[in-house]
């Protein structure tokens, strides 16, 4: 295959994408296009411009774009619509960000005639495949460039050569081992690796950095309120807020509090069992009132559907398939369901916990008159309830007939 021309590079200006960006120019003397996504990760971004123009790229071949409003509404509030938990637990903050991420490669690529897209996904990890996988759905023609997969750089002090050899320049703290290796997002933090390899050993505290010690959190619980509507959060104690700003305030109150902490050993689409500590303050925090909103808004029939499709739709989001149609016929399925998931819900934050202690909406299917112990005025005859039992019980009785007359001729 022929060296690409241009190749887009996804660029956080870190030390091993700057090694990567080297590695491209030298490899197949190639002109390399940046870009750094702004996705709330916490850190100044600008740096990054500054490294990729030291290392010769041309201005105008630098991106560097904010897309944290983007990344909350159209990725992640969809996604949180059908509640989607990955093996039960992981509430998917890397994976969600892959598609964004290559959806810009993508565009950057066909605005400036590049004919390769890049990124600095190991081969043992699930990014790879995130990010290669929604490259293709969105041009079959794309090249994409894995160097973890083409590189003979297979220590850190191979790559601190290369970068010392290529004048590159090393921060103090990047020339030893790293004890673990983290990603982040507005959604969450990721840590791997290193010292959290062994998943028989505890998790140092000096992993966490979005959340304080649950034990350490404050000794009052603190109360506060989200609003909703068709099933996106738009206000804080009634304050309309946009979708980044809704989830940074959210990470900040739940930091606070110790909420969203999670160890977990996952199964990794490549194969591997894979240790990984996660911080979702937030989204934690979302969850608990999405949830409790939906209790008194959306429909048995339809919510309990909606939950039986639930860990399909996560797997597929874990494993890269954010744009195959399974994925998108399951978003149009959980978009219907959220028509009226519209209210507010009241939790209470307490030392690693979240919990809903109260929900209201216009939208409520919740009929105290129904349910109530007192004189319901009609609304409700007990006695329906004799015939709805005997028609679902008709099968169990035949069950159970047949089982004892099987029994009877074996005897």
């Amino acid at each position: 295959m022929s060296a690409p021309k241009k190749v887009v590079l996804a660029y956080s200006g870190g030390l091993d994408t700057s090694i990567i960006l080297k590695w491209l120019q030298t490899e197949y003397g190639c002109e390399v296009v940046t870009f750094t996504a702004d996705l709330g990760q916490g850190e100044e971004l600008e740096p990054a411009r500054a490294k990729a123009e030291l290392l010769g790229i041309r201005p105008e071949n630098i991106h560097i774009v904010d897309v944290r409003e983007e990344f909350v509404r159209d990725f992640v509030f969809p996604m949180f619509r059908a509640n989607a938990l990955y093996e039960g637990l992981y509430l998917l903050g890397t994976s969600i960000a892959r598609p964004l991420i290559s959806q810009h490669l993508v565009r950057i690529a066909a605005e400036t005639g590049a004919d390769a897209v890049a990124h600095g996904a190991t081969g043992k990890g699930n990014d790879q495949v995130r990010f290669e996988l929604s490259a293709y759905a969105l041009n079959p023609a794309i090249r994409v460039i894995a160097p973890w997969r083409e590189w003979d750089l297979t220590s850190r002090t191979k790559l601190i050569e290369f970068a010392e050899t290529n004048q590159i320049p090393i921060a103090k703290d990047k020339r030893g081992e790293a004890p673990f290796s983290v990603d982040a997002n507005l959604l969450h933090t990721s840590s791997e690796g290193k010292a959290l390899e062994n998943p028989g050993d505890e998790a140092p505290d000096y992993v966490y950095q979005r959340t304080v010690n649950p034990e350490d959190a404050p000794d009052q619980p603190e109360t506060i309120e989200i609003t909703f509507e068709r099933g996106d959060a738009v206000a804080i104690d009634g304050v309309a807020l946009s979708p980044a700003t809704i989830l940074t305030r959210l990470n900040e109150i739940g930091g606070k509090h110790g909420i969203g902490r999670l160890d977990l050993v996952e199964n990794r689409f490549v194969g591997m069992k894979s240790r990984g500590v996660y911080e979702t303050p937030g989204g934690t925090i979302l969850l608990e009132a999405h949830r409790g909103i939906e209790q008194i808004t959306l429909d048995s029939g339809a919510g309990h559907l909606k939950d039986s499709i639930m860990p399909r739709y996560a797997e597929l989001i874990y494993n890269g398939f954010w744009f195959s149609p399974e994925r998108e016929m399951l978003q149009a399925l959980i978009d219907k369901s959220q028509e009226h998931v519209s209210g507010t819900v009241r939790l209470k934050l307490y030392k690693g916990s979240v919990r809903t202690v109260a929900r209201w909406s216009d939208h409520s299917l919740y009929s105290e008159k129904h349910v109530t112990f007192e004189e319901d005025a009609g609304a409700y005859d007990q006695k329906d309830a004799a015939g709805f039992i005997r028609l679902n019980a008709l099968r169990l009785k035949l069950i159970a007939t047949r089982n004892a007359r099987v029994a009877k001729r074996k005897g």
